[in-house]
This record gives structure tokens, sequence and C-alpha cells, in this order.
């Protein structure tokens, strides 16, 4: 599942930018409901891009912070484990920095170590293909239009041209239907072909390559696959596909409430990320007995770009169901009072997504509120606001409604920049209330 959602930023960027390898896609406005992204945000206007090393080792040079902008964001290789992080919260502390990623089993000249002495930040790596998704944080007044400037500021080349590299292509998907998620079609296997025929076979992944043959997949051969072949894929993928919605809505498995009692029952239909204990170990979804296919592929269902250092630069709400207990549903009209007091040095923002697709609901002209909405939105007499969630908006409430287009749906509520890393132990949000 992570390797696949990460060919696919690939194909995308091929099919609908015209662009490839080591290019950087960048947007001068936040995403819309015209973009194909698992769970991104409407807020921050991105830059992002896939890499590789195939032809040896590869740079990424990210540019210091500036009074205006700076990255917040990671490198990741094939199978989405991150290798480093950028910015003032990553490897480079701000001051900008050349990310050199050598290829498995790299023993060329230089070394690491003499790369490291010339003042890189090297990473040494299992795969040869690399995604970035670098999200800007703004100061001082800054723009949309200045973080997708700032992105003209990362370049990609090969080590060998470091004296003198290549011009970097910027490609601006601003306007463009930029469509980057998993279908769960034939097409789904394709995309692990790419992932075989691409990258190094790694130790954990031997057994399932062996069995990706009863498919038609298999190292250096083409993947023609005969009829049989394709609806074992549909049926597989239909029960897989079901397996991992049963996984996401169900308490403990991919979520988990986030608040409750002292006998342990939950206060709130609130949940948050259950990875467990996998931030701690690079989320590798590897335990010494055995590889946690289950626990990886339902967590990148729809999730991308886990950070390698968890820190406490924002904070996720997931919310699958109302106050009843009963999972939210397209048709109906739900309301979400946000408190005044809800514990953010930065902001707060609250997103409809498709329970089908973890994608934005398509066709709309909104996918989310936030706080930085407050201007347009109408506030509650204790300075609360209510959101609004439905098929049509309530009267004299449009400022302050996320439309669903009649799909089911989920709500993901981020507190961009908590103001203490225990902020739930002293406030809850409210439970969405059904009122037609």
């Amino acid at each position: 599942m992570p390797a696949v959602t990460q060919v696919d930023f690939l194909k995308a960027t091929r099919r609908d930018l015209g662009g490839d390898y080591n290019d950087v896609v960048y947007i001068n406005k936040p995403f819309a409901s015209n973009k194909g992204f698992l769970t991104a945000n409407d807020v921050a206007a991105y830059a992002w891009g896939t890499i590789t090393s195939r032809n040896g080792p590869i740079v990424i040079e990210v540019p210091a912070a500036s009074d205006k902008v700076s990255y917040f964001g990671s490198v990741v290789n094939q199978w989405e484990q991150p290798i480093v992080d950028v910015g003032p919260a990553g490897a480079d502390q701000g001051k900008g920095g050349k990310y050199v990623f050598l290829p498995p089993n790299y023993e060329g000249t230089p070394s690491k170590a003499d790369l490291e002495a010339e003042g890189y930040i090297v990473s040494e790596t299992e795969t040869l293909d690399y995604g970035f998704a670098f999200r800007p944080r703004l100061y001082n007044g800054a723009t949309d239009k200045d973080a997708g400037d700032y992105a003209k500021g990362i370049k990609i080349y090969e080590l060998k041209d470091a004296s003198n590299p290549p011009e970097t292509d910027y490609l601006n998907a601003t306007n463009v239907d930029y469509d980057c998620l998993p279908y769960y079609n034939e097409t789904f296997f394709e995309d692990v072909n790419d992932v075989v025929q691409n990258n190094p076979i790694r130790e954990q992944d031997k057994v399932m390559v062996s069995l990706l043959k009863e498919l038609g997949i298999e190292k250096g051969k083409p993947f023609n696959p005969t009829e049989k072949q394709l609806n074992a894929m549909r049926e597989g993928l239909l029960l897989v596909y079901a397996h991992m919605q049963k996984r996401f809505v169900t308490d403990g498995d991919t979520i988990s409430p986030l608040w409750r009692d002292k006998e342990g029952q939950p206060l709130s239909n609130w949940a948050f990320w259950n990875f467990g204990d996998q931030p701690y170990k690079g989320f590798t979804f590897e335990e010494e007995n055995e590889v946690l296919v289950d626990k990886r592929a339902s967590s990148y269902f729809y999730v991308t770009y886990l950070p390698k250092k968890f820190g406490g630069e924002t904070f996720y709400l997931t919310g699958v169901k109302d106050s009843n207990g009963d999972m939210l549903d397209g048709e109906s009209t739900y309301k979400l009072n946000v408190p005044k007091d809800t514990p953010v040095k930065d902001f707060w923002s609250v997103i409809v997504y498709s329970m089908e697709t973890k994608n934005f609901v398509k066709n709309v002209d909104r996918v989310g509120l936030s706080s930085r909405n407050q201007d347009t939105m109408k506030v509650n007499g204790d300075g609360s606001y209510d959101i609004y969630f439905g098929p049509k908006a309530p009267e004299g409430m449009e400022e302050n409604w996320v439309p669903t287009n009649g799909e089911d749906f989920f709500l993901l509520f981020r507190l961009y920049g908590p103001k203490t890393k225990d902020f739930y132990k002293t406030w809850m949000l409210g439970d969405l209330e059904k009122i037609n």
C-alpha cells in the first residue's frame, strides 16, 4: 500500500504535468476539490516530487528559512518510510542544506564520510526511488504565492553534477486536476509491478515477490496478465478494500478514541491515529518476528508522508461517528461546535473527506473551514464557532458550512501548533450533533 501510493505520485506528475523524476511540483494556492490526494489539507501551498538515485547519488537542496517562509516535511523511501525531515524541525534546522541520498549498497566515491565532511546531509537508503512533500509555514503576512516562489529555491541534481548542476524543472500544478490517488482496480497491480521492477527486492519482500509471480509480476519481465489473473486481481482488490475500510472505522485498529474515562470507556467519538510504537521505529512496520502487513496497509490507506520525527507541529483528530455513535452519512446535516479556547498557537482546521476515496469530496466549492476563515464565518456570543456539514447549508449559515455533496464522509480536525503536548488532558472537542 505505501509503495503503491508513491508510484501514483510519479504517475500523476508524468500524466497531469508532463514531468518526471527529479522535478519540483508546486502550487500558488492551497488544494481544492480538483486535487486527488490522500487526506491532504486545504490550507498549505505544498511542494512535492519524486527523485531517484538509479544513476547514482541524488541531491536535493532545501532553501534556508526566510522571514516569510520555512518548510516542514520529509523525504521518504519507496515504501514511505521516512528517511529525513527538513526545515527548522529537520536536519538542516532551518539553515537550508544539501541532502544527498545514496543508493542501496553504495561503495563509490566520495564516501559517506567524505560527503559529510563537505557539509552534505547524507542518507543511506534501501530503495532507488524516493518522494518528498514539504509543507510551508508562513510568517509576517506571507502569502501562498510566497510559498510557491519559495519552492523554486529547491534544487535537485545528481551528485556527479554538483560542481555545475543543471536547472531544476519547476511544475506549477495550481490549476491542474492533479490526481495521485491509488485506485482499486488492475492499475493497483500495475503500480505493484512498477515497485518490483524499479527497486531492489528487500529481504522482507522476497516471499511476497514470489507469490506475485502467480499474477504475472516478475522482476525483469513484462507485465501482461491473462484474463484469469485480472479476474483474480479484481476479486482480491474488492476483498482487501472492504477489509481496510472495516479496519479504518473499527476502534483500536487504525484509529482509537482519544478521550476515555477512568474505566477506559470512550468519552467522545473523536479518535487519534493509532500507530502504536511505529513513530519511534521509523514506520518500518516490522517486529522481531513479523512484518505488520495489515497495520501498514491500513495506515497508508489514508495517510502519506509521515515524518521521521513525530513531534508537536500538528495534531490530527479523526471523526467517523456522530454523538449517537452512528457513522457519518452524506445525506444528513451535522453541527460541530469549535470552542473559543481551542488550544492552538497557529490555527485549527476541519476538512471533509470522502469515505470512499479518503480524498476531498469532488466538485464542491469548499472542502473545509479553519480559524483563518474567522472574518467571514459567523461567531457565537461565547466566541465559539458552529460548523455545519451536509448536502445543503442551513439557512443563514452558508459561510459556516462545508458541503458533503451527499457522499458518506469523515472529518479530520487539525490543530496546528498545539499549545502543549498534552493539551487533550484539559480540553475536549465535542462530538458532531446530527440535526436532521
